[in-house]
């Protein structure tokens, strides 16, 4: 899972992986609509191939990039607990603003 970390750590690395949620593209589109350079895009899209995150399809003159999403399922895992770790917390922090507020104690210079 290190070498995924280090491969997700480049913000243009996420990016693409966004991009690609929404749907296969060509290296073409992905650099347009990343503000990269052709080459630049395809030395990243080469990083999350050789990763797994990426799989290649050729078709004709064309080469379509698409998520793999079972590295990301790796991370998710991984994630679990941390995640159970907030929702217990923000649990907690719900019920406490649902509860009704305590009166006021006079023995403890508390005033209403």
């Amino acid at each position: 899972m290190t070498v995924a970390f280090d491969v997700l750590v480049e913000p243009n690395r996420r990016r693409i992986l966004d991009l690609l949620l929404q749907r296969p593209q060509s290296v073409g589109e992905l650099a347009t609509r990343l503000g990269l350079s052709q080459p630049g895009t395809s030395k990243h899209l080469r990083v999350l191939r050789e990763a797994g995150f990426v799989r290649v399809r050729v078709d004709a003159q064309r080469r379509w990039y698409e998520l793999d999403p079972a590295p990301l399922a790796e991370f998710d895992a991984w994630l679990a607990p941390y995640r159970r770790l907030w929702a217990d917390s923000l649990d907690a922090l719900e019920r406490h603003l649902d509860a009704p507020p305590e009166p006021a104690n006079p023995e403890r210079g508390e005033t209403s």
